[in-house]
């Protein structure tokens, strides 16, 4: 990361108070893109005269806006409506510009906000990578021979690079905690409910949600309180938190007991070593800050067969929504046959059977109040290991790569990818920690903690 990138808090705080302009903070968002992005591929589209003259309006209206992201450049996944932008979902299945900005969007205009660009993803998020036949392989920054990991990768990749403070992106199987994982950045996977997915009364499901990458935990804490809330055609609902996520994010937390998982949710899933002893000195970390971290094995609830029946009609909804299908990409038109083959009872047993998982879930938390475990069992593979293959070839590739997130998906329950340590190689490593259902404030509680015990995020090497 460029040292010289202010957080979200502190260039929301320096506009409100007039130490700086909006347009000044998103001119050095802008800088910072133009001299980093070639080398790394995370923008699709950078919103320059926009995002200028949106910052200029914010300037004019002077202490009358006091947004809590008053002047924050924010760069938002390629699945987000924004009006007057194309919402590509990462192909070339939509070619008309969105009549209005979604409720997230909405969210953090209203906030204060600059839109300073559209991030990179797989079509339709259906991968744990980043690469698309429309936009190209993203690069991690730290290796740019290894993928950022998926979907939301070019988000991460704008956060950890310093070019963006926060960037939007979305999780229907770890595509939020994946890259920051990757990256070395915060992901946080809100509960189900948590965030309007509106337009859209549910996103693949109840699988996916929109959802934050930043690099420190106020800076998630900031964005969460702007975007949560629900509208009235929201499928799924979670009840607001007690007190603002900014207050648990400053406050802290009492002593928590922590169940750190000795096994992966996967059965016979292996853990690499750099991984296993990344967790070992996280949750010495833990302990060190007072928290109860006593490991066990998990009962963990089977997600395969309800991950994918809703995945896979998750998909074929999304299709149904873009204008020009026969253009998607054919790894993406076989999802999406698959999704139409499958009977409605067996898509209706599979959301009974997330209940079921949820419930299964929920019991891991009788004597425990938070769970940790690899957010990755693995490291990041490489950039472009997915080009060339087929459908049947990237589902195998990634079935390890989402081992250990898929289920909070079906379960619902909120999960952050936080950096833990490094392989050999240097790559990052993250973990990932679960907490009940709409208890985000815990999850942001012990962020706090860790960013005041001496960061949450390694400086990205090529600043």
């Amino acid at each position: 990361m460029n040292r010289s990138a202010p957080s979200a808090v502190e260039i929301s705080r320096a506009v409100r108070r007039g130490r700086m302009s909006a347009r000044r903070s998103v001119e050095d968002a802008l800088a910072r893109i133009a001299a980093i992005d070639p080398d790394v591929n995370a923008f699709t589209v950078v919103r320059r005269r926009a995002a200028l003259r949106e910052a200029e309006q914010i300037d004019r209206a002077g202490a009358a806006h006091a947004g809590p992201l008053a002047g924050v450049p924010v760069a938002v996944k390629e699945e987000y409506d924004v009006a007057g932008e194309v919402t590509t979902l990462g192909g070339r299945g939509n070619t008309a510009p969105a009549d209005a900005d979604c409720a997230v969007v909405q969210r953090l205009r209203a906030a204060g906000a600059v839109i300073v660009g559209r991030t990179n993803m797989s079509e339709f998020g259906q991968f744990p990578a980043t690469q698309s036949a429309l936009h190209g392989a993203c690069l991690n920054p730290w290796d740019p021979s290894r993928s950022p990991g998926g979907s939301s990768g070019g988000s991460a990749v704008a956060v950890a690079t310093g070019m963006v403070p926060v960037a939007m992106g979305s999780d229907g199987g770890g595509s939020l905690r994946i890259p920051a994982s990757a990256c070395g950045v915060v992901g946080l996977k809100p509960a189900r409910g948590r965030v309007s997915s509106a337009p859209l009364d549910e996103h693949w499901l109840g699988l996916a949600g929109f959802g934050a990458i930043t690099r420190g935990a106020r800076d998630m804490a900031l964005v969460m309180d702007v975007i949560s809330g629900n509208t009235a055609g929201d499928r799924w609902r979670t009840a607001p938190p007690t007190r603002p996520f900014a207050e648990s994010a400053e406050g802290g937390t009492g002593a928590l007991r922590v169940l750190a998982a000795s096994n992966p949710v996967m059965p016979g899933a292996g853990v690499a070593a750099p991984v296993g002893a990344a967790m070992r000195d996280f949750a010495q970390r833990l302990r060190a800050l007072g928290h109860d971290v006593r490991g066990a094995r998990v009962a963990w609830p089977t997600p395969t067969a309800a991950f994918l029946a809703l995945y896979f009609a998750g998909v074929r909804r999304e299709a149904a929504q873009v204008a020009h299908p026969e253009r998607l990409e054919p790894r993406t038109r076989v999802s999406v046959r698959i999704g139409a083959a499958l009977p409605t009872p067996v898509v209706r047993a599979a959301r009974r059977r997330a209940q079921r998982i949820r419930a299964g879930v929920e019991a891991a938390f009788r004597s425990a109040d938070l769970l940790l475990l690899p957010t990755m069992i693995g490291v990041p593979g490489g950039a472009h290991d997915l080009r060339g293959k087929g459908w049947a070839a990237a589902m195998l590739a990634s079935t390890p790569v989402v081992s250990n997130t898929a289920i909070f998906n079906v379960s619902g329950h909120p999960a952050m990818s936080v950096h833990a340590g490094f392989s050999p190689e240097g790559l990052p490593i993250g973990a990932q920690l679960v907490a009940r259902t709409g208890r985000e404030d815990l999850l942001l509680a012990v962020a706090g903690q860790l960013e005041d015990d001496g960061g949450l995020c390694p400086p990205w090497p090529g600043c």
